[in-house]
């Protein structure tokens, strides 16, 4: 009898810590680390947790929480897109243009700049898919190619230099905070996070991007065309760089050929961090926008504790290669657990 109380607790232990376990190599093992780091720096750094600090997080992820959003949907496939950084400063220099064009009134000029950027951002996405696709080539070495050629387009369009003077409607609605904390441009990026969130959650389309990164094969086989889908993704992450070039237009009020050096690979790592699986097939927007949020709370907590430029790099690319190293294992873990 005592045997048989015995193998019962143990196996409701065992079922505890399953539970813990699967929550931790989920979505919400993330927000938990997230949770870990705000508390850290709030008892560590000075002025950290405050109104005036966290609105200048909210601020800062923006533009790569909207990339990022973009990025799940390429990476949730197996692929990669190296190019959105410089799709960004070319729609940047784009949308600049056509909103300082005098022929136009502010307003003209605002939305034709808004389809203009990510007009163009989601057909030089659909490049990215379709060259891949057509040729069979590993999205990392098409996606870098396009990486040069839309920064070398960005200098040809802006005559290499910066563009200023955007219509002040667009300049005082990117300076706009809501409820004191809540900037608008932060509120852009949430509605780009809830629309990618509906669609991967909700949608037929969504279903197959998941399908198409677990197993590609199966999707053909069943009479589906994982060729659109890839295209389609792409196309995707081409258009949020374009959405996130215009936000980077309210932030900052100028169009630059040299805007986006490096943030294809902030984009990646705010993906990876929060829990997208490089391979394919596992991962959501949520976890991504939680990545985004870690990458931001770790630099600026560490920039508040007076730690050295040339640490953060190095303490951001550990928390990256860790997150690399867990994706290695949350796959045998939940194989595991599953067998259990």
């Amino acid at each position: 009898m005592s045997g048989n109380i015995e193998n019962k607790t143990e196996a409701k232990e065992s079922s505890v810590w399953d539970k813990l376990i699967r929550i931790s190599m989920k979505e919400a093992g993330v927000a938990i680390a997230l949770v870990i780091i705000l508390i850290f720096f709030s008892a560590t750094a000075p002025y950290f947790a405050t109104p005036e600090n966290f609105l200048k997080i909210f601020v800062q992820i923006a533009i790569n929480t909207v990339l990022a959003s973009g990025m799940t949907f390429v990476i949730l496939t197996g692929g990669i897109d190296l190019s959105v950084g410089s799709l960004l400063a070319l729609c940047t220099v784009i949308g600049a243009t056509i909103m300082v064009d005098p022929r136009f009134s502010p307003w003209q000029a605002i939305v034709l700049a808004s389809l203009a950027s990510m007009g163009a951002g989601a057909i030089l996405g659909a490049v990215n898919g379709w060259v891949c696709e057509k040729w069979k080539l590993p999205s990392f070495i098409v996606t870098l190619g396009m990486l040069n050629v839309a920064s070398g387009l960005a200098r040809v369009v802006s005559d290499n230099s910066t563009i200023t003077g955007l219509p002040q409607p667009f300049v005082d609605f990117g300076n706009l905070i809501f409820w004191d904390i809540l900037p608008s441009i932060f509120l852009i990026a949430m509605v780009v996070v809830l629309i990618g969130w509906f669609v991967l959650r909700y949608t037929v389309f969504g279903r197959f991007v998941f399908a198409v990164g677990t197993n590609e094969e199966a999707v053909r086989l069943s009479g589906h065309e994982p060729k659109k889908i890839k295209i389609a993704v792409f196309t995707i992450s081409g258009l949020t760089a374009g959405i996130a070039a215009m936000v980077y237009l309210l932030r900052l009020n100028v169009g630059s050929p040299v805007a986006g050096i490096g943030y294809e690979l902030n984009a990646i790592a705010a993906v990876i961090i929060g829990g997208t699986s490089l391979s394919g097939g596992k991962g959501s927007i949520i976890g991504t926008l939680v990545g985004a949020c870690i990458l931001q709370v770790l630099s600026t907590g560490l920039q508040l504790l007076g730690a050295d430029d040339n640490i953060k790099p190095i303490v951001i690319g550990a928390v990256i290669v860790l997150a690399v190293i867990l994706d290695s294992y949350r796959g045998r873990l939940m194989r595991i657990l599953e067998t259990r």
